[in-house]
């Protein structure tokens, strides 16, 4: 098994402060900006910030199918979310860049192994990193 990893980052005109709160916003700023590969979401329990418990199914191809139950702890200016149904990882952080922010998502997961393992890791990122993309570009649209 491989790690399998991919990240994307936007620039985007608005404090961290404020990019903070909206992206630990899961009652109402989260399901605003998750594109269409993510279905069903629902927030479990909290639904801001550290503590937040988030249900979702990724639609990330269409045969590739995930649902995630991610717990969310938040230090400092990065956001992490565990997803308790697989190895799954999904970081935010917002850094200062000038008046705004740059914001980084990074999601990470133990791979299959053998030739499957190697596509997951080949491919995978890719439409991924797509699906990150429009997350932060609705991000930059919600913050205008």
């Amino acid at each position: 098994m491989g790690q399998v990893r991919a990240s994307s980052s936007a620039t985007i005109a608005a404090t961290p402060d404020r990019v903070l709160a909206a992206l630990s916003d899961y009652e109402t700023v989260r399901p605003r900006i998750l594109p269409q590969q993510y279905r069903d979401y629902e927030v479990v329990e909290g639904g801001q910030g550290s503590g937040t418990v988030a249900k979702w199914t990724l639609q990330a191809t269409e045969k590739r199918v995930r649902n995630v139950a991610a717990t969310v702890t938040v230090d400092g200016t990065t956001i992490t979310e565990r997803d308790a149904n697989s190895s799954m990882v999904t970081t935010w952080t917002v850094a200062p860049d000038g008046g705004g922010s740059t914001v980084t998502t990074t999601t990470e997961w133990k791979g299959a192994g053998g030739i499957g393992g190697f596509f997951e890791k080949t491919f995978a990122p890719l439409g991924l990193k797509k699906i990150q993309a429009s997350t932060l570009e609705n991000l930059r649209r919600e913050l205008i």
